[in-house]
């Protein structure tokens, strides 16, 4: 009986050892696992309907709702990329979009997708193609960051992050920036 505990806890050990080396061995197995990418079709279209990085697109749904459908914010914020319904309505007009409503956003992942990457766009745009600014402006909205970066508070660049006077949006850029980049190394083929 006394040899029965050390072989089990030397088959457990084993067990362990290999579970971790095989986790190591297919680490891409693993991160695909831990940061997995939904509506990867409606993504992809919609990225390159605006000439948007899908991964970046993917990275501010992760950051927003993680693929959950159907949440509104404190702030009211609709759909899995989490518009509000002002600019979402602004959008529809100016992209010139018919039949979307804002309750749309919430009940249909491809239309969240769809206006979220116009805007996305239209921000990357106004800010010169600055990936950063356009971030940023997608969270504290591109009044303030045009603000930030014609008063001097801000140059738009993620090393100078810290400088933001809005702690939530520092901590979102930084989190979308995690996410991208994880996600183009996990999924270079998207």
């Amino acid at each position: 009986m006394k040899q029965g505990k050390p072989v089990r806890k030397r088959v457990f050990l084993l067990l362990v050892l290999t579970l971790l080396a095989l986790m190591f061995w297919r680490s891409d197995w693993l991160g695909k696992w831990m940061y997995p990418i939904h509506y990867r079709d409606d993504i992809r279209i919609s990225s390159e309907n605006y000439g948007l990085e899908p991964h970046l697109v993917a990275a501010i749904i992760r950051v927003e709702t993680n693929y959950n459908t159907g949440l509104q914010s404190k702030k009211g914020a609709l759909g899995i990329m989490q518009m509000m319904p002002d600019t979402a309505e602004w959008i529809v007009q100016q992209g010139k979009f018919s039949n979307i409503t804002p309750s749309m956003l919430s009940e249909r992942a491809d239309i969240s997708i769809e206006i979220g990457a116009w805007y996305l766009h239209s921000l990357h745009q106004q800010f010169g193609g600055n990936m950063i600014a356009a971030i940023a402006a997608y969270n504290a909205g591109p009044g303030a960051v045009n603000r930030w970066i014609s008063d001097g508070t801000w140059d738009g660049r993620i090393e100078t992050v810290d400088r933001l006077p809005y702690g939530e949006t520092r901590h979102y850029i930084q989190r979308v920036v995690y996410y991208y980049n994880k996600y183009k190394k996990l999924y270079p083929e998207f």
